[in-house]
């Protein structure tokens, strides 16, 4: 056992209780990961207000990043010192995952939503209750503490002359957005692209849209600083979604509609819009997470007669161990520059970050362990 400390959810939309924690020593296919930073998403949100049902008490945090601190004894894919960055978790035996197709495991919720191991085990439990079992393996992590417990599925060697404390948040947010341009729509050199939504994983799907290279990009939201940095990050075109009928603009800048779209907000309407922005035989991808049960309209017939294809993404369809340290070597390239989207915060901090997250403040805060 190994004493830690974590931000712990004890009750559905309570706060982050820093707490003293006990945890186990790694399993024979588990790596015991020092946490240097943790990104926050808005996924970390979604289940602490229980959208997405987790089993509480809660260590959350999905977006690690860290040093090798100790591994079990089947592990041969990283070493102790080795840095890493900590991603989505996978079963490797369903249909999905020998396809190769990660993100559509059978067992996507339960591995990483149900708060446990795949044995049904948690690896942590209260400092004064070793009894007292507290639910982790959130995305198979649990990052926001100073150490995690993984499986060596979804840890990801990053070069040690990258940032670490900048790379966690391409285990999830900046890793969906770049992926859903690059791998799922497969945006090409001369197409136009449209992000409905200006958060990370719009804003990083804008950074993708130019490395793909699109040749119009355009970015919808309706916070007037984040417009601004997307031009900033590529962006050849931006849409005040609060003072213009985006479907008409995206219409009006591409010259009949975007060939791409891509939906980011969990709005239906947002979504709706997306859709009826697209061009004949465009395609719009959807990565936004709404409740559970949420569900949206189209015209059928205008999405039939034309072609469309609507198109649901999960992680950016990305291979995490073969896309990250390509994004890791695009950023260090300079073209790919998210460290734009980020502040830290302290451990203390997480329920500021959170709170800032949510009023679009910070893009996407990291949590400095």
């Amino acid at each position: 056992m190994k004493k830690i400390k974590a931000a712990v959810i004890r009750k559905k939309g309570g706060p982050f209780q820093i707490e003293n924690l006990m945890q186990d020593d790694p399993q024979a296919d588990e790596v015991r990961v020092r946490i240097v930073a943790a990104g926050m998403c808005h996924t970390d949100m979604v289940a602490r207000d229980q959208l997405y049902e987790v089993p509480l008490p809660v260590v959350l945090g999905h977006e690690g990043s860290g040093v090798v601190e100790q591994i079990g004894s089947h592990v041969k894919k990283v070493a102790v010192g080795d840095h890493v960055v900590l991603t989505y978790m996978w079963c490797g035996n369903c249909k999905p995952c020998l396809r190769g197709d990660l993100t559509y495991c059978e067992h996507f919720y339960a591995l990483n939503f149900g708060g446990t191991r795949e044995d049904g085990s948690t690896s942590t439990f209260g400092a004064n209750n070793t009894s007292e079992p507290i639910h982790d393996h959130f995305f198979g992590q649990s990052s926001f503490g100073t150490f995690a417990l993984v499986h060596e599925r979804n840890v990801i060697k990053v070069p040690k002359d990258a940032p670490l404390e900048l790379l966690g948040p391409l285990g999830c947010g900046i890793q969906t957005g770049a992926g859903a341009v690059i791998n799922a729509l497969k945006v090409n050199p001369g197409s136009s692209f449209a992000a409905f939504g200006g958060g990370a994983v719009g804003l990083s799907a804008v950074m993708a849209a130019r490395v793909a290279g699109a040749t119009t990009i355009i970015s919808a939201d309706v916070v007037p600083s984040r417009l601004a940095l997307a031009m900033e990050l590529g962006a050849t075109h931006t849409i005040n979604s609060r003072e213009t009928d985006p479907v008409e603009a995206v219409r009006k800048i591409t010259g009949g509609g975007a060939d791409f779209a891509l939906e980011s907000s969990g709005r239906p309407a947002v979504l709706r819009q997306a859709i009826d922005a697209l061009a004949i035989r465009g395609t719009c991808g959807i990565v936004g997470a709404p409740a559970l049960g949420t569900e949206a309209s189209f015209d059928v017939n205008g999405v039939m007669t034309t072609g469309k294809r609507i198109i649901g993404i999960v992680e950016g369809d990305s291979n995490p161990d073969l896309f990250i340290p390509a994004l890791v070597e695009l950023y260090q390239q300079g073209r790919f520059p998210f460290d734009k989207l980020v502040k830290f915060y302290s451990l203390d901090q997480i329920n500021q970050a959170a709170e800032d997250s949510e009023k679009g403040i910070t893009i996407k805060p990291i949590i400095r362990l």
